[in-house]
């Protein structure tokens, strides 16, 4: 079994370099071109050796003087063999690492190209630091045998001259060939095999070790306020304890092969000496061809190990292109329309008819998540609609649904009476634009994190944007104003900043839709209906209109919806305007009651600052699906 596992490591590893060729022919004709003249040359190297020992040294020391004749052609022959030996090293060298680092380049926006399109169900399965490890360390595996392919490749060529070189010149000296070449790949054979299981652990345990330490940074604030840093640390420690074992094993194999695959080119030089001199007594050869043979042995030494590099990548190569084609050969990708919306600076109008979503099961033998259930409402065009409803209900999913980020499992979402699915991506983005719970900001200026590179956003829409999410004021007290940079996720800001620079920038866009998923709750609730209302301005200056659907907690911000969706377990089970469903919706009075007076604690216990909001922290908060 553990051969035939091996084989099959083999075969696929071949069939990974044959993609890598068939991507990069000519590049890989190149880098072979070279391998292949330097390994002529090599041979070439060795008859002239031969030639000069035979024919001007051994002459020369029978006569006590040497011709300056056959000196200077002599070193005119090796000089020039050297030459085209360096000129074969440059083509298979340049060659073969332009291809290895194209590939991986290549391979790199694939990966990542990938991500951007797979849901995100799919990314919900996924852990980050796997998928870190995808686009790096797995990707620069996978291709990591390129290097020495075009070296072994030449090599072959290189060994197959020698052996027509050794029949022409004595069939015994062919024959201890014929003995060393096979043993040589035989070796490197059972080394690869022994190799595939380690290489395939240590790949295995570098997503994992890459995984921890990407929770463990990411939730360092949760971490140093639980007190679990030395427990974090011992559970990183102890998977980079086995990443270590597994590599040290991968190394004393090499420890154990290395020495080998030296020696036999050696000993075989040996037994051609041994060979040699009972042909040279027989008269059967005659110096010059037992020197050439005997450095052609000698120099053969370091070329064949380009064999042996080639194999011994293998299983790591198959286990980086197994995890890296695992990404790309995923589904669930949502392709988008064709349609587009008329470049109509007025609201869209939002409409959910009959709309059935669920999570799809981590594993496959596992039942699946179901979060709503036949939706059905209406955001009309210019009004403020606003889903509340208990956490687990479903509203952060209709948001989703909202914007396309996932797609209803039955029934339709439609922006102007086109489903969204039928729309295209930049149509979408233009119409619809959604801000989330936590906010993301990016390791870049103020600027930038609102504009986003997107065309026709200068800085007079930037600040029109800020204005309307009440950001200006703070931005413009900046100590470099739109230029400032805010560090990592927004580290230099507090919770509520990040909050309003996010709206911002969904601003910057003028959306007809805006999706506000929490959006507001780590500012001040004056702040937050000031927002809310200066959206709902027609004649504010640089407002743009749009329709909005809110999730909202705060009654004062219920309040200013036009209409409220109450939603319990997946379900709408009431709508009317906030006063409405508090005279007839126990369960909404209740829920909105509870909120009310939460606040009213947490306005008593920590001020609406936002330096000190908890968000600030850049402690994570579960998405209320």
């Amino acid at each position: 079994m553990a051969s035939k596992t091996s084989r099959d490591v083999l075969i696929r590893g071949f069939v990974v370099l044959g993609r890598a060729i068939r991507e990069q022919p000519r590049i890989f004709a190149v880098a072979v071109s070279g391998s292949v003249l330097f390994g002529l040359m090599v041979i070439a190297s060795a008859y002239v050796v031969g030639a000069v020992v035979g024919d001007v040294v051994v002459p020369a020391i029978a006569r006590g003087s040497i011709g300056v004749g056959a000196l200077v052609l002599a070193a005119t022959a090796l000089f020039g063999i050297s030459v085209l030996r360096v000129v074969g090293i440059f083509g298979r060298r340049l060659g073969a690492g332009y291809m290895q680092y194209r590939l991986q380049a290549a391979y790199r926006r694939r990966v990542t190209r990938r991500y951007l399109d797979l849901p995100l169900s799919w990314h919900h399965r996924n852990a980050t630091g796997t998928l870190l490890s995808n686009a790096n360390s797995d990707v620069e595996a996978a291709w990591y045998p390129i290097a020495p392919l075009p070296f072994a490749v030449g090599t072959l060529v290189m060994l197959v001259g020698a052996v027509v070189s050794l029949f022409v010149t004595d069939w015994a000296l062919a024959l201890v060939g014929l003995a060393v070449f096979p043993a040589l790949f035989a070796l490197n054979v059972v080394y690869s095999r022994r190799m595939a299981p380690r290489q395939a652990r240590a790949q295995r345990l570098r997503a994992e070790v890459s995984g921890i330490a990407h929770e463990s940074f990411d939730g360092a604030l949760v971490v140093k306020t639980m007190g679990r840093e030395a427990q974090e640390t011992a559970r990183f420690a102890g998977r980079a304890g086995e990443l270590r074992d597994a590599l040290i094993a991968v190394g004393r194999l090499r420890g154990v092969f290395d020495p080998m695959l030296e020696a036999l080119p050696s000993l075989g030089t040996l037994a051609v000496l041994v060979v040699g001199a009972f042909r040279l007594r027989q008269g059967a050869i005659d110096v010059t061809e037992l020197v050439s043979v005997a450095f052609l042995f000698t120099v053969l030494a370091f070329p064949v190990r380009a064999i042996g590099w080639v194999l011994a990548e293998l299983p790591r190569s198959v286990a980086g292109w197994d995890r890296v084609s695992r990404v790309l050969d995923a589904t669930g990708e949502m392709p988008y329309g064709d349609r587009e919306l008329p470049a109509d600076p007025t609201p869209a109008t939002l409409q959910f008819a009959d709309v059935s979503f669920g999570y799809e099961p981590a594993e496959a033998h596992l039942p699946g998540t179901e979060v709503l259930g036949e939706v059905s409402f209406t955001v009309p065009a210019g009004r403020t609609v606003a889903l509340v409803g208990p956490t687990g209900a479903g509203k952060s999913t209709i948001a989703s649904l909202a914007v396309r980020l996932v797609d209803p499992r039955s029934g339709t979402v439609t922006l102007d009476g086109v489903d969204v699915r039928q729309l295209t991506a930049g149509s979408l983005a233009a119409t619809a634009a959604l801000v989330a719970q936590v906010p993301f900001v990016f390791d870049d200026t103020v600027r930038a994190n609102i504009a986003l590179d997107r065309p026709g956003i200068g800085d007079d829409d930037v600040w029109a944007a800020l204005r309307l999410a009440e950001a200006d004021g703070f931005v413009a007290g900046l100590p470099d104003g739109l230029d400032t940079m805010v560090g990592e996720r927004g580290t230099s800001l507090s919770g509520g900043q990040r909050q309003r620079l996010t709206l911002a920038r969904a601003l910057a866009g003028r959306p007809r839709l805006l999706v506000l998923d929490d959006a507001t709750s780590a500012v001040d609730p004056r702040v937050e209906a000031a927002i809310l209302a200066g959206l709902r301005s027609a004649d504010r200056p640089g407002a743009s209109v749009a329709s909005i659907l809110v999730v909202a907690y705060r009654r004062a911000t219920i309040a200013l919806a036009d209409e409220v969706i109450y939603i319990e377990q997946g379900r709408v089970v009431a709508r009317g305007t906030h006063a409405e469903l508090l005279a007839t919706v126990p369960g909404y009075t209740d829920l909105v009651t509870a909120y009310e007076q939460a606040e009213v604690e947490r306005a008593q216990e920590v001020p609406y600052d936002e330096g000190a909001d908890p968000l600030s922290s850049g402690l994570e908060i579960e998405v209320d699906r």
